[in-house]
C-alpha cells in the first residue's frame, strides 16, 4: 500500500477526493492529513495579498471576518472530518490531525513515524509565499526525505 501524507489548509470538495485518490491509478493508497486551521493576523494580511492578485477583492475586504487562532479550530475539526469522510467514501484508508504549531515540523514527525512514501500539499495559490519559497510545499521538499507534490485546491470549499 501507498503511504501519502495529505497538508490541507480547508476541507476537501469532491474534485480534490477524485484528483488525490487517483493519482497512483488502482494502487491502494492510505492518507494521512494534516490540517492546519487559519493562522493569526500576518496570515491574513498574506491571504488578503492573493485575493487582490487573484482580482477577488471582495474575498479580501472579508478575511477579517474568517475565524483564526483558537476560534478557527472547531472550523478546522468539522472541515478535517468532512475530508477524512470523503477519502474513506472513495474507498481510500484515511486518518489525521489538526496541527496547531509548526505545521512542517509536525509533517516531518509523521513522515518519519509512519513511513510515508509522499507528501501532498494541497492548497489555494499563496503567490507571495510561493514567489519567496516560503510555502508549506517549498520548506517541506529540504525538510522531510520524500517527494513533496504541491497541487492547488479545485474549488473553493
Amino acid at each position: 500500500m501507498f503511504t501519502s501524507v495529505l497538508m490541507i489548509e480547508k476541507a476537501l470538495t469532491s474534485a480534490d477526493v477524485e484528483f488525490v485518490t487517483t493519482l497512483h491509478g488502482d494502487e491502494a493508497v492510505a492518507f494521512h492529513v494534516l490540517l492546519q486551521p487559519r493562522g493569526d493576523q500576518a496570515d491574513r494580511l498574506l491571504r488578503a495579498i492573493d485575493d487582490v492578485a487573484l482580482g477577488e477583492l471582495d474575498e479580501a475586504v472579508r478575511e477579517r471576518e474568517t475565524p483564526e487562532g483558537e476560534a478557527a479550530k472547531g472550523v478546522g475539526e468539522r472541515a478535517l472530518e468532512v475530508s477524512l469522510q470523503a477519502l474513506r467514501a472513495s474507498g481510500s484508508e484515511a486518518e489525521g490531525r489538526l496541527v496547531e504549531d509548526h505545521p512542517l515540523d509536525a509533517l516531518k514527525a509523521l513522515v518519519g513515524e509512519i513511513g510515508a512514501d509522499e507528501v501532498i500539499v494541497l492548497t489555494d495559490p499563496h503567490y507571495v509565499e510561493e514567489f519567496f519559497h516560503r510555502d508549506w510545499a517549498s520548506r517541506a521538499r529540504h525538510k522531510v526525505g520524500v517527494p513533496v507534490l504541491k497541487l492547488f485546491s479545485h474549488s473553493k470549499a
